[in-house]
């Protein structure tokens, strides 16, 4: 059955532009093709068993690698008559600031060895780096186009194995992004237009060029590599898994994860599917109410997916995305539980309460991407009109909830405009009861 998206009619969502009827905090879809049998064989495909292990492998070997931190909130989980809600800090991952690193650094390290016909080996980062493997590999130039975090985890990755970048980035995103980029050596090109149109652009001219796009949203034709940076993102989800065993949890009841193409979330989402089939966490997904591709998609429900067209001017730039990936889609159609869309303020409430937490709960530093999973899992638990979603996903004192801060202040300026300043405030019709 197909649930209603809150106590009222759901914003009108198509391929056109997005229309906003209203400020309500929640809207939501209940995913009916989920938790069927047989859906395991395309997670399988591009999350196979035992991958973790690989990606790990690889990343320990980067210096300065160290396993992001699983904070508990324990004062805001008895708050909110939760078991546990568990929050993975990737703003602590390689001091970039974000979880994108993990994809970008292990896709080019897959190109890599499949350009030195080595696909069967586990390549010892010290011999990636080493001037014999640079000389019979060549010089490549790799390009990605970004809202940030994607491009910078590229350049980074790029700079430390010898090799140039360029990454294409939206006429809207912030400088101090587009500098964090810079720092890495790589040429930075500003697009008119946004997220997609970039994308779109650094097609074209990565073939006019011989550049090799590293990008984390797929194509026809163009599925390996996005691939390899999903699978890059499972490193995360395994460490999330010891971390909780040594707690005493086998695996968390629920995952919450923010979207936008859907790389994360699929990657999340598969995993945890892979390790655990139809006894996987329940699986929300969470997207900005003007970026909602995932959430139309699942509205639309032809099995297909489906991308929302306009200015996605969401402060979630992370999540600006207006077009699915099509094999994230693969896994989100037919593995998650339920679709949420926001709008901006429930990221800003989520990264005020990371900020100014109850006492005795970890302090957590968290970008308007990395804490929107956090404002709709209040909402849900604190508003009257959520009751039937509250009921639906069995939220309750036996819930452990994982959540992912995908980012940490990469943009101070608008940070403190929100943090400090109250910008995208609650309205007051939604304020806590």
């Amino acid at each position: 059955m197909q649930l209603s998206f809150s106590d009222t009619q759901a914003s009108k969502l198509n391929t056109g532009e997005v229309e906003i009827e209203d400020m309500k905090p929640l809207k939501w879809i209940e995913n009916r093709h989920g938790r069927l049998e047989g859906t395991t064989e395309y997670v399988n495909k591009i999350i196979p068993p035992g991958i973790s292990r690989l990606t790990r492998s690889f990343h320990r070997q980067i210096p300065g690698y160290r396993i992001s931190p699983l904070k508990r909130l324990d004062r805001l989980s008895t708050m909110l008559g939760l078991g546990g809600v568990w929050v993975k800090d990737e703003s602590l991952r390689l001091a970039l600031n974000s979880f994108k690193v993990l994809g970008g650094s292990f896709a080019i390290y897959r190109y890599l060895k499949h350009s030195l016909g080595m696909d069967h080996l586990e390549l010892p980062f010290s011999e990636l780096t080493s001037p014999e493997i640079k000389e019979k590999v060549g010089r490549i130039i790799f390009a990605a186009a970004t809202d940030g975090n994607h491009g910078r985890g590229v350049a980074w990755a790029a700079s430390k194995l010898g090799c140039q970048s360029v990454i294409y980035v939206h006429k809207g995103t912030a400088q101090p992004r587009i500098r964090a980029i810079e720092s890495y050596g790589a040429e930075v090109k500003v697009i008119d237009g946004t997220y997609d149109d970039a994308v779109k652009q650094i097609k074209l001219d990565a073939r006019n060029n011989g550049w090799q796009v590293i990008s984390d949203t797929s194509w026809k034709d163009y599925e390996e590599i996005p691939t390899w940076v999903m699978q890059g993102y499972t490193t995360m989800f395994s460490e999330a898994q010891e971390q909780l065993a040594a707690q005493g949890i086998v695996k968390p009841t629920h995952i919450f994860v923010q979207a936008g193409v859907g790389a994360l979330a699929s990657s999340m989402i598969g995993f945890y599917q892979g390790l655990f089939g139809l006894e996987s966490p329940v699986s929300v997904v969470v997207e900005p109410a003007k970026a909602a591709c995932l959430f139309q998609s699942a509205r639309v429900d032809d099995g297909r997916a489906h991308s929302i067209k306009g200015e996605l001017d969401t402060i979630m730039a992370g999540l600006a995305c207006g077009e699915p990936s099509p094999i994230a889609w693969e896994i989100l159609r037919d593995c998650t539980d339920v679709f949420i869309s926001c709008p901006d303020y429930v990221a800003a409430k989520g990264m005020r309460v990371y900020g100014v937490p109850l006492a005795g709960d970890p302090f957590v530093v968290s970008g308007e991407s990395g804490a929107v999973t956090l404002g709709a899992l209040m909402f849900i638990i604190q508003r009257v009109e959520a009751q039937p979603l509250r009921n639906l996903l069995k939220l309750g004192p036996d819930s452990q909830v994982l959540l992912i801060n995908t980012e940490g202040n990469t943009d101070p300026q608008h940070f403190r405009h929100i943090v400090w300043e109250g910008a995208d405030a609650v309205p007051e019709d939604y304020c806590t009861e």
